[in-house]
């Protein structure tokens, strides 16, 4: 923390007297800043665990910002760190608001987050891909099942080559039966590929604390270019996420099979999440693979 202190005051000119941690994500930390006289700097650190993803997300805030309607902060810049626990950093605008975690004063109130939050999330998803599919960096033009089989591939390979005590004999069946199962889980399967923010979770959108009023969403993933179901199977949990998510397919419907594809989703998710960082989140996990055992049984 010292040394990403004296780095930070080094890029922008002005001590910085402390950082403090506002949240930690899988790939990624991000801290406050602090001047001298311990008031806070208008601008936040992101600091990133695994190299090579700062400048896809610093893009594609860019291109959520231009191509749609919710406010996404402005990045000032890259900075990248000479200390063994962070590879990259990227300095954002401090955007002022809760999470959306937070309750609503009122049901009516969140009736009316949940119809705001949709209203931005499927201005992204009327943006066609014209035939391209996964990241940022990528120009191929594919279709979404055989681009998802190659990621799954490759995370099978990298956990097949990984001695992790994180995965157990049963954990490691279940992948690979849901790998050789995987043209079932997609069969008749034809959405197109739109724009995503890839990582929609309540905890990545910004409310008024006093009105509710949604501000802004954060941390985009990785992926560009999906299906809408590929954005919504990260609402899985029970409560206010699986409220927005049977709102927006009230709404915006997708296609019955996704009840299953979501766990599958989820399941390759945690996976890769576990390759990059080191930690399984083992709850989501066991729940994702307990969802899956009936349609793997068939």
């Amino acid at each position: 923390m010292e040394q990403l202190r004296a780095e930070l005051s080094l890029v922008l000119g002005e001590p910085i007297s402390r950082l403090e941690r506002v949240s930690e994500q899988p790939y990624a930390h991000m801290y406050s800043l602090y001047d001298q006289q311990d008031h806070a700097i208008p601008l936040m650190a992101k600091s990133y665990v695994c190299e090579g993803i700062v400048q896809q997300e610093a893009y594609k805030l860019s291109m959520l910002s231009r191509e749609g309607d919710i406010r996404l902060p402005t990045v000032f810049g890259v900075v990248y760190s000479h200390q063994s626990s962070y590879k990259e950093v990227m300095l954002i605008e401090r955007l002022r608001g809760v999470s959306v975690e937070a309750p609503t004063r009122t049901p009516d109130r969140w009736n009316v987050l949940m119809d705001q939050i949709i209203d931005g999330v499927l201005a992204w998803h009327r943006i066609d891909s014209h035939g391209c599919v996964g990241t940022v960096d990528s120009t191929q033009e594919n279709d979404w099942f055989s681009w998802y089989q190659q990621r799954v591939e490759v995370l099978w390979s990298s956990v097949s080559n990984m001695n992790s005590p994180l995965l157990t004999m049963a954990d490691r069946r279940l992948l690979y039966r849901t790998r050789e199962m995987l043209t079932t889980f997609f069969a008749g399967f034809d959405d197109p590929c739109v724009l995503v923010h890839g990582n929609l979770s309540l905890r990545s959108m910004l409310k008024d604390v006093k009105t509710d009023q949604l501000l802004a969403m954060l941390n985009p993933g990785m992926v560009l270019w999906a299906p809408r179901e590929y954005e919504l199977f990260r609402l899985c949990e029970a409560g206010m996420p699986e409220q927005l998510l049977f709102r927006y397919l009230q709404r915006a419907p997708v296609a019955d099979s996704f009840l299953c594809r979501r766990w599958l989703y989820v399941v390759w998710e945690a996976v890769a999440r576990m390759i990059h960082t080191g930690k399984l989140d083992r709850p989501l996990f066991d729940q994702a693979s307990k969802q899956l055992l009936p349609w793997l049984a068939n």
